[in-house]
């Protein structure tokens, strides 16, 4: 470095670690990379990206290893470890890690709900099915739309709605749910619960079909759960509430549950404690087109394959976003040959307007 002071080559290197990792911005390990030749090598050789993403997602603490499933990846002389194959290594997992750190901060917010799965109860299937809180309005051609649970005589019986994610690499940061008002019943009672928790994972490898035919039932079996949220109080209003996550969450195996935990509200006509929901949504990035997921039985360790490094086409972003971009294209373009430009299907699916009726 002319004029200046390479202050890695005067501080310990344990020393050197631990101030680097007091970084907070994936940006700052980027850049770090770019400075000089011996400053990329001290951050590839230390794994600086590897141990970052691990502090941002504990979940990442099931990885087995990390695999490129892309093209030809150019080699440059590097001054490294003797073994070249080891360098390889650290080379690849900095490229996967720099990469997954970046789609985890920058990449658009979303639904992330693919599909309902299945609910623990039903009331009256098909009617009431869960189905119905992928819809975000409550009445549908001139029908109420929800899902209800089945009446129980003790409030504290819990009830859990199981949907499958858009990728399964998501990152989650907020769930919205709206309990449901029956405006058909005297009073206009709301069937909220007493409050919500929420569980990601993925589905066991032995398990042939996620859902009976009726779309209800106990799923825990079926399932491995990889983090598990606290307890948030929800409220006996009729609007969407939002839930957001102290940290963003990684969910590896693109499986959410909703756990819908006391009851408040009787039904007059049978006097059954019910929770009824219009509606369920997951913010957070999928990261389906840059990653795959490969759950090893039985460890429930799983193999983080990158299949393309291509950053997806979003709308105009942010030029701070789009430096971080480019910082982090210059850092994996000297070492790998791809062609950036795929895009996500971002369309949200269009609302039915002949069929919307107006609030009073």
């Amino acid at each position: 470095m002319q004029g200046g002071v390479d202050f890695l080559n005067c501080l310990d290197g344990d020393l050197s670690i631990k101030i680097l990792m007091s970084l907070e911005d994936p940006a700052d390990l980027v850049r770090l990379g770019v400075v000089s030749r011996s400053w990329r090598h001290f951050v590839i050789t230390n794994g600086l990206c590897k141990n970052l993403c691990r502090r941002m997602f504990p979940q990442l603490s099931r990885l087995d290893c990390v695999n490129e499933l892309i093209g030809t990846v150019k080699r440059h002389a590097e001054a490294g470890p003797s073994n070249f194959m080891e360098w390889e290594a650290l080379e690849r997992e900095h490229r996967v890690f720099a990469f997954l750190a970046r789609g985890c901060l920058s990449f658009g917010l979303r639904d992330c709900i693919s599909e309902a799965i299945i609910a623990s109860s039903t009331d009256n299937y098909p009617e009431e099915r869960i189905d119905n809180t992928l819809e975000p309005r409550d009445r549908v051609a001139r029908r109420a739309s929800y899902w209800s649970s089945k009446g129980q005589s003790n409030p504290e019986v819990p009830e859990t709605l199981t949907y499958k994610l858009a990728a399964d690499l998501c990152v989650i940061t907020d769930i919205n749910i709206r309990p449901f008002q029956a405006y058909f019943q005297f009073g206009y009672p709301i069937y909220s619960a007493k409050s919500v928790r929420f569980r990601t994972g993925h589905i066991k490898s032995s398990v042939d079909n996620l859902v009976d035919d009726s779309c209800q039932g106990s799923s825990d079996n079926k399932y491995a759960w990889t983090y598990t949220s606290q307890d948030f109080p929800m409220s006996q209003e009729n609007r969407l509430q939002n839930f957001r996550l102290p940290e963003p969450v990684l969910c590896i195996g693109g499986i959410l549950q909703v756990e819908l935990l006391g009851r408040v509200q009787r039904q007059d006509m049978d006097g059954l404690f019910y929770i009824c929901v219009s509606h369920v949504q997951v913010l957070g990035r999928p990261l389906s087109l840059g990653f795959n997921v490969q759950i090893l039985e039985p460890s429930e360790k799983f193999v983080l394959e990158v299949l393309s490094y291509a950053e997806p086409t979003v709308p105009e972003q942010p030029s701070s976003v789009a430096n971080l971009h480019a910082q982090i294209v210059n850092l994996l373009g000297g070492n790998v040959d791809v062609e950036y430009g795929y895009g996500w299907d971002m369309d949200d699916e269009d609302s039915d307007e002949d069929e919307e009726v107006d609030e009073e």
